[in-house]
């Protein structure tokens, strides 16, 4: 992955939040390991892998979020001091976007893992997504996963209309009977995507948002469809 940059978040980008009314529960305190006897912890970095889209979608923004988690900051600790930074990559780099942001922003974890791989070996394991249309079943990098009945439907669904910007309403239509007692709505088509793009891990942009209509698969150099010898009659 190449032409990352690091930028500030602008102040004049963001709109306020109030402050949260409620107060925080406790989480676990983190296990801090001192470099060496001298060392003593200062602060923290919180990778956040969330793109544009997806914070869209979800009704919000970035810079929104950012201050939101500034504020939240400074109502636990008043006089604490915070730097946020926009990691940038190309629009059509693969993987998490965690992984992205955290080599973005020169994280030492993720840079050391990136140097001890092995370009040779991790290109020969990497096969991509492949989608067996006539088996109904997705491997990634040649290891299958298990979708549910639905998550399948709703892949096959997608990538059998390349292209196509689907409407959410148009999947519960055509995935689901009207008689079915767990037919969804809107907004639980949101949540069968989001299980499906989990089980997707790294490759789980290849089915796009589209902001307020649905959901999108476009060509993607990762992903083969497989029809097999002839496709059968009951597809979507």
């Amino acid at each position: 992955m190449s032409v990352i940059v690091d930028r500030p978040v602008p102040l004049s980008a963001i709109t306020p939040v109030p402050a949260r009314p409620h107060p925080v529960p406790a989480a676990p305190a983190p296990t801090v390991r001192p470099l060496n006897a001298s060392a003593r912890a200062r602060g923290f970095a919180l990778y956040v892998g969330l793109d544009e889209e997806k914070a869209r979608a979800a009704g919000i923004d970035l810079p929104r979020l950012v201050e939101a988690l500034k504020n939240l900051a400074a109502e636990l600790v008043p006089d604490v001091e915070t730097h946020a930074s926009v990691a940038l990559a190309p629009a059509d780099a693969g993987g998490r976007d965690l992984d992205i942001v955290r080599l973005a922003l020169q994280d030492p974890a993720a840079l050391a893992r990136r140097n001890q791989r092995d370009p040779a070996a991790e290109a020969s394991d990497r096969t991509g997504v492949v989608v067996d249309i006539s088996r109904r079943r997705v491997t990634l990098d040649g290891d299958q996963i298990g979708l549910t009945y639905k998550e399948f439907a709703l892949l096959q669904y997608l990538v059998l209309r390349e292209g196509q910007t689907i409407h959410r309403t148009e999947l519960i239509a055509s995935l689901w009977d009207a008689d079915e007692e767990d037919t969804p709505n809107e907004r639980t088509i949101d949540v069968h995507v989001r299980r499906l793009r989990a089980k997707l891990g790294e490759y789980e942009d290849i089915v796009r948002t589209v902001r307020g209509i649905g959901y999108r698969f476009d060509r993607h150099a990762d992903v083969s469809i497989r029809h097999g010898a002839t496709r059968s009659p009951d597809l979507f």
